[in-house]
C-alpha cells in the first residue's frame, strides 16, 4: 500500500477548479518533488493531505487512513512545514519547540531531550535562547523543520521550504532534507529551484490548472521531455563543409554554427574556426544516432576536436512539458 495516496481528487471554490482528478502514488521513504507554475495546485494539495482543507470529491488517503474522515489518526504521523512560519512575540527556540512538544503529549525529561535532539539534527543548538524573531528567514525554516521532526512523524509536507533563501540557507536546507531522506522519511517537497529537486528527489510529479501532466522518476521526466538530441561537434578545420555533410545525414533535423562566447583576442581567422562549434539537432528515432555523427565526419577526413551530447535537466523538461498555464 503507498504511503501517499490520492484518488481523483478535487478541489473546487466556486467556479475555479483548482484539482482536477488529481492521481498520485507515493511510497513509504519516497523523496516527491512536487513542480508547477504558481496557481498551478501544488499548496492545495499539501493543505488538503495536511488535513487543512477539505476535497469537493475524490480521496486522499496517508498510511492507508483517509483524510477528512480519520484526521485525527492522521495528523500524529504527518509534519507540515508551510512556506512562511509563525510565532508569539518574544518567544524564544527552546520555548517554541516545547510548546509545540506539550502539544503532541511529549513531557518531562523525554521533552526536554526531544527538544534537544531535534535542535542538533537542524543545527540550532547555539540558538536555543535566541528569540525567534531575531532569527534569520533561513534559520526560521530550519526551526520550522525542526518542530515537526519533535513527534517523529513518518510524512513530511513541506511547501517551498527553500522559498526566499539566500544560496547559503538553501544549501544548509537541502543537507537537512537529505539526511530526513536517509532516516527513511516519506517527503513531499514543492519548490520552484527545479535543479535542487533533481537532487533531492527520486520521483517527481509536475501539476499545471489542478492537472497531473506527468508522475514518475526523474530519469522518466528527462526521457518524456527529449524530442529531440542536441550534439555539439568540433572540427579542426572546413567547419561549415562539416556543417553542410552532417546537414545531409538522416535524421537530422538542423545543423548551426555557433561562436564561441569569449574569443581570445589573438585567435586569426584560421584559428577561430576551429573553435567554433556545430550544434545539430536529431530526431529521437532510430533513423540516425548520435554515435553515427563521428564516424561520418572521420571517415569525410575531418579531424573532430569535441564531441559531446546535450544533457536535458529537469528545468528544461519541466518548460517542454508544461506552457505556463495558471487558473
Amino acid at each position: 500500500m503507498p504511503m501517499i495516496e490520492t484518488i481523483n481528487l478535487c478541489k473546487e471554490y466556486g467556479d475555479l477548479t483548482a484539482l482536477n482528478n488529481l492521481n498520485l502514488s507515493i511510497e513509504e521513504g519516497d523523496c516527491f518533488g512536487f513542480i508547477g507554475p504558481n496557481g498551478a495546485g501544488k499548496t492545495t494539495t499539501i493543505k488538503i493531505l495536511a488535513t487543512l482543507l477539505k476535497p469537493t470529491r475524490g480521496q486522499a488517503m496517508i498510511d492507508g487512513l483517509t483524510v477528512g474522515y480519520q484526521n485525527r489518526q492522521i495528523r500524529p504521523i504527518i509534519g507540515y512545514v508551510p512556506d512562511f512560519m509563525g510565532s508569539y512575540e518574544d518567544m524564544v527556540v527552546n520555548e517554541y519547540l516545547e510548546f509545540f512538544a506539550a502539544a503532541y503529549d511529549i513531557h518531562g525529561a523525554q521533552r526536554r531531550q526531544v527538544v534537544s535532539d531535534v535542535l542538533d539534527l537542524t543545527d540550532l543548538s547555539y540558538k536555543a535562547t535566541a528569540e525567534v524573531s531575531s532569527l534569520s528567514r533561513g534559520m526560521q525554516q530550519r526551526l520550522s523543520v525542526a518542530r515537526v521532526l519533535l513527534h517523529d512523524p513518518k510524512v513530511l509536507l513541506m511547501d517551498e521550504p527553500a522559498s526566499g533563501l539566500d544560496p547559503r540557507a538553501r544549501i544548509e536546507i537541502r543537507e537537512l532534507l537529505k539526511e530526513l531522506k536517509r532516516m527513511g522519511k516519506t517527503i513531499i517537497i514543492s519548490s520552484h529551484i527545479l535543479h535542487e529537486l533533481a537532487e533531492l528527489c527520486n520521483v517527481v510529479g509536475i501539476i499545471e490548472r489542478g492537472e497531473l501532466l506527468f508522475n514518475g522518476t526523474v530519469e522518466d521526466i528527462m526521457q518524456r521531455a527529449r524530442l529531440e538530441q542536441t550534439v555539439h561537434v568540433g572540427v579542426a578545420e572546413r567547419i561549415e563543409e562539416a556543417a553542410k555533410l552532417l546537414h545531409q545525414m538522416p535524421g537530422v533535423t538542423q545543423v548551426s554554427i555557433h561562436e564561441p562566447e569569449a574569443r581570445s583576442a589573438r585567435s586569426g581567422a584560421n584559428g577561430s574556426s576551429a573553435r567554433r562549434v556545430i550544434h545539430v539537432n536529431l530526431e529521437d528515432s532510430a533513423a540516425v544516432s548520435a554515435s553515427d555523427i563521428p564516424n561520418r565526419l572521420v571517415n569525410a577526413g575531418f579531424r573532430l576536436t569535441l564531441f559531446t551530447e546535450e544533457q536535458v535537466n529537469l528545468e528544461t523538461a519541466f518548460m517542454r512539458l508544461t506552457q505556463g498555464l495558471v487558473q
